[in-house]
């Protein structure tokens, strides 16, 4: 395996990764942060079914993370299934933080969450509310994947920060068994939608690409909410992807051959991954002046005084390199939206964000949408 791609993450780990444990929220740098096998699910108790455009969508399942997949500290990790149409699945990333220094990774730090609570089943509204009549996903079946390990999905090492702060970077295996449970247990999916919000953002170009790789047929398109603004600074690319390990994960893609880990950025990561499967569909959401990107942006060093030129920057350097992205930039401070009840609410320029979406479930490549009084 090529020891390549995962690196474009670097930058915006330091950064983006700030959702909260509920995975929909953010916190700013100072606040509370927020082989496929057949997959045997352990039910828990949870709501009765719900009949959704002709699709039962059945109760959340735990699906044990088994003897590879943990947490920070080393406790026990689990991925969550709702079953709606096997033909249409969504594999969704939380997000929760991120790590990448003794004092950010230490006891004290609030910067991400290092374990999850098992049997706590994913409660949330927006895009996971399949009783709202426009809700363009209402039916799909969900993969969730939670988020405990501070390398926004990508990490593959156990990193000694001080002589008591050690943290175990193991989000790549964790989020690989999200898609792996996609590929055992929806063997006839017809559209994959990679979605996350957050430092769940982030890894949705990477993993939609390696869905790609295992499921040539499937249409596939990412929704990444919040984590545009972060842009290509070489230092952090490699330096912040060396203590994560997330060059160990990277894919044999003749795409990646000739890259140096400090070339490496998360616009890159929609590149590499466009380059190589154009057929995805690439769409990101962000608020213009969010503060949860711009307060981590500030503590990776980066001076961000115009966040929203940032937003727009990384999608011409992407586009440059060929590959479209579908975006959409709303007015405000705010942090994250897909699993808010504000997703059906917010409108844009007489554009409603749920019928962007709508659009890109459909199977179209909506026009993008930016504010322009995004203050």
């Amino acid at each position: 395996m090529n020891t390549r791609l995962f690196v474009l993450v670097l930058v915006v780990a330091v950064v983006a990764a700030a959702c909260s444990s509920s995975g929909d929220d953010a916190a700013s740098p100072t606040d509370p942060a927020t082989t496929a096998t057949t997959v045997v699910p352990t039910t828990v108790e949870a709501a009765p079914t719900t009949e959704v455009a002709g699709s039962t969508v059945g109760d959340w399942t735990a699906i044990p993370g088994g003897d590879d997949c943990r947490c920070s500290d080393g406790s026990e990790f689990e991925v969550w299934e709702r079953q709606g149409d096997p033909t249409k699945v969504v594999l969704f990333f939380q997000g929760g933080g991120a790590c990448f220094s003794a004092e950010t990774c230490g006891p004290e730090s609030r910067l991400f969450e290092r374990s999850i609570t098992i049997g706590e089943a994913p409660d949330f509204g927006g895009i996971f509310d399949e009783t709202n009549p426009e809700n363009p996903l209402a039916g799909h079946s969900v993969v969730y994947v939670p988020y405990c390990t501070g390398d926004v999905h990508l990490g593959n090492r156990v990193t000694e920060y001080s002589d008591t702060v050690t943290i175990d970077h193991n989000g790549f295996t964790n989020a690989r068994k999200g898609l792996d449970t996609v590929l055992a247990n929806y063997p006839d999916v017809e559209q994959l939608v990679v979605a996350g919000a957050s430092a769940g953002s982030i890894p949705t170009p990477a993993f939609a690409g390696l869905a790609a790789d295992e499921l040539p047929d499937t249409e596939i398109v990412t929704l990444g909410d919040s984590s545009a603004a972060y842009p290509d600074v070489p230092a952090l690319n490699a330096g912040i992807g060396g203590l994560w390990g997330v060059l160990e994960n990277v894919p044999d893609w003749p795409v990646n051959e000739g890259l140096t880990p400090e070339e490496w950025s998360l616009p890159g990561l929609y590149v590499q991954a466009g380059m190589r499967h154009p057929e995805i569909t690439f769409a990101r959401f962000d608020y213009a002046f969010d503060r949860v990107q711009a307060g981590f942006v500030a503590l990776a060093g980066v001076q961000m005084d115009d966040l929203v030129s940032f937003i727009d920057q990384t999608e011409a350097d992407i586009e440059a390199k060929g590959v479209p992205v579908a975006s959409y930039v709303a007015p405000g401070d705010t942090h994250t939206i897909l699993l808010r009840d504000q997703f059906y609410d917010l409108e844009v320029d007489g554009v409603r964000l749920v019928d962007f979406v709508a659009t890109l479930v459909a199977g179209g490549v909506p026009a993008d949408v930016r504010c322009t009084e995004c203050r």
